[in-house]
């Protein structure tokens, strides 16, 4: 596998490399949100404020169905009057009960951990939310406990879901009270989407495309993605998932001030090195900084230190900054540019960016 630019601009091999429809599933994100937003109005998630507000709220899900509790908690934000937490495993917390909300998401309606953990959440007697595919095993736990559920007409990849199955997410956190949405919002960040797919086509070109252009920058290199705010990070998360999953491509992900306490010292590492003299260069060190319109005070000032620090070691910098006014927005323009990217990236080496082989293999060797 060997990286090749030429090959993001060969509209032939963009078509033939990617029969699982990669960038295609990433075009229809403002699609998604538009149909998530009718499925959960149409779902009656307004009925979850009938019991009034939630002690907590648990989002249980994995892969690209759990990011969306991730998105959730960032939109929310520190103000939000609850806690929001993202579980990604088999076992509810002991302290989850009654008073509390659990939503579940899974893009197939069948991923085992949570299913196990919508099971315990009706058994203790929680406030039950499903979101995923309709006739899964999630809609019978849910209809079986007389909850919500939203079925979404998911297809392909769960990854290639994420709008589908956050957006009701964030429809029930507003008709709780915990986040303030206009009717606008979704139409906004519909909008912002289908800017972006225009301008990440595969017919445009690598110069204009920001697409392309990302996955030039991360090629051949060992990326080191930060985030400036807890939206931010989020973002950096999944570009980071994206790159594993898509491109099958190694990334460290990490949000500031905590990185400034460990990551940053691999400034001075080996992958920082570079041999100008050396016939073939290896894959060094490269900070992707995701910047948001909303960070902390220090935390702005650990950014552009961070920035500088880099810079006077000669380590490639790339900046990413969110743009919008709501949180929702500013995520959807950072994610679906991460997406794209990394569709692109695959595509430059050579490879499918749809096929998960490894984790088909794994499941398949516990299932054993």
């Amino acid at each position: 596998m060997t990286w090749d630019p030429g090959r993001l601009d060969d509209q032939d091999h963009l078509s033939e490399g990617d029969p699982g429809g990669m960038l295609l599933a990433v075009a229809t994100s403002a699609a998604q949100v538009r149909t998530g937003h009718r499925a959960a109005v149409e779902s009656g998630v307004h009925r979850l404020a009938s019991d009034g507000r939630p002690r907590a709220v648990v989002v249980a899900g994995m892969g690209g169905s759990g990011i969306a509790g991730d998105i959730l908690a960032a939109v929310c934000g520190n103000g939000c009057p609850v806690p929001i937490t993202t579980l990604r495993s088999y076992q509810l917390p002991g302290w989850v009960g009654a008073t509390d909300l659990v939503i579940a998401v899974s893009c197939s309606g069948e991923s085992e951990e949570t299913l196990s953990v919508a099971t315990q959440a009706v058994r203790r007697g929680c406030t039950l939310l499903a979101v995923g595919r309709a006739g899964s095993q999630l809609e019978a736990i849910a209809t079986q406990a007389s909850a919500v559920f939203v079925p979404v007409p998911a297809t392909g990849q769960p990854r290639a879901n994420l709008w589908l199955l956050t957006v009701p997410l964030i429809v029930a956190a507003a008709s709780l009270g915990l986040v303030q949405v206009d009717e606008s919002l979704f139409e906004d960040v519909a909008k912002t989407l289908e800017d972006l797919a225009h301008r990440c086509r595969p017919s445009s070109e690598s110069f204009i495309n920001p697409g392309k252009s990302l996955a030039m920058e991360l090629a051949e290199s060992v990326p080191m993605i930060w985030g400036s705010s807890p939206a931010a990070a989020v973002a950096g998360y999944r570009l980071a998932c994206q790159l594993n999953e898509n491109a099958k491509y190694p990334a460290v992900f990490g949000e500031l001030p905590e990185v400034n306490h460990n990551q940053v010292m691999t400034f001075d590492g080996p992958l920082a090195e570079r041999d100008i003299f050396a016939d073939t260069q290896g894959r060094t060190l490269r900070l992707v900084m995701l910047r948001d319109s909303e960070e902390h005070p220090q935390a702005s000032k650990r950014r552009e230190a961070s920035l500088r620090l880099a810079r006077d070691r000669d380590v490639p910098v790339t900046e990413l900054a969110a743009e919008g006014t709501h949180p929702l927005e500013r995520l959807a323009g950072l994610i679906g540019l991460g997406d794209y990217a990394s569709a692109y990236l695959a595509l430059g080496y050579g490879i499918d960016p749809t096929p998960v082989s490894a984790i088909t293999e794994l499941k398949a060797r516990i299932s054993q």
